[in-house]
């Protein structure tokens, strides 16, 4: 991801850091959302040969589809054409049994999809809260949580990524939240287990005054910056979008069709 640099600071951590996600940004006038979930480079020394191996998967972030029944949204996504979704507590809650986590994951699966990640997700510094939403997402088989933790919570959420293996990407929030700019989530990361990382909302951040990927001038650059920051196989890359929700399809549709063009050039 190609962030405006606001400091040195801000340079140095992100040559370091290579976590991208997002998650629920407007993108070239035709409205559509895009999350892009920035997951650790276990493997940056191959990063460039690499690069071009990974397969992107687009999916959905399900609050797009928030006035419809957990079924009708996931079949929606189907036929929409996304082959990953991206839950959230409204269409997942975290104090699901076993067996509705069963039931669950067994129809995305029966429907051909995967779940790439849910959030957001809060953490503080109750340290067996926190624990339970890791439990849940490995019951789930959660490979990532989009978050907004407090300060006190990163210690707790540092002992959980080691344990679970389970990454935590910060969402920013805007202006006026302390996970504002680009900079915030990377001084609140610095110091903690790379799994700890950053949810890219990329329209949260031009509301905030900065220009990922140069503000986003052309969708493909977004997944430029993806293959060039060694995106995983298994990272989230979640459309979002949040207008019209009790007719969102068409609208969705030509997100879908603006989003895999790109892609496909950036392949």
């Amino acid at each position: 991801m190609k962030f405006q640099p606001l400091n040195p600071f801000h340079t140095s951590v992100v040559s370091r850091r290579s976590w991208l996600r997002t998650s629920g940004a407007a993108l070239v006038g035709a409205g559509i959302g895009s999350s892009f979930l920035l997951s650790q480079n276990k493997a940056s020394h191959a990063a460039e040969a690499n690069a071009a191996k990974v397969p992107f998967q687009l999916g959905l972030q399900l609050y797009s589809l928030r006035n419809f029944p957990v079924d009708v949204a996931l079949q929606h996504a189907k036929d929409l054409g996304f082959s990953q979704v991206e839950f959230y507590s409204g269409m997942f809650p975290l104090n699901s049994t076993q067996e509705q986590i069963d039931a669950l994951v067994g129809k995305v699966k029966s429907l051909g999809l995967t779940i790439s990640a849910h959030g957001v997700n809060g953490f503080g510094g109750d340290a067996a809260a926190n624990r339970k939403v890791f439990e849940f997402a490995k019951k789930a088989g959660i490979r990532t949580l989009s978050a907004d933790p407090s300060p006190e919570a990163f210690a707790s959420l540092d002992a959980l990524v080691k344990e679970f293996d389970i990454r935590i990407a910060i969402h920013n929030h805007g202006p006026s939240h302390r996970y504002n700019k680009a900079v915030d989530v990377l001084r609140a990361v610095e110091k903690w287990d790379p799994r700890i990382g950053a949810c890219a909302d990329l329209g949260h951040y031009i509301r905030s005054g900065e220009r990922p990927t140069e503000v986003i001038r052309q969708c493909s650059e977004v997944f430029d910056a993806l293959l060039k920051a060694n995106f995983p196989a298994d990272g989230a890359l979640s459309l979002e979008y949040e207008e019209n929700p009790k007719d969102p399809i068409a609208d969705i549709r030509e997100c879908v069709s603006i989003a895999k063009k790109a892609m496909d050039s950036a392949a």
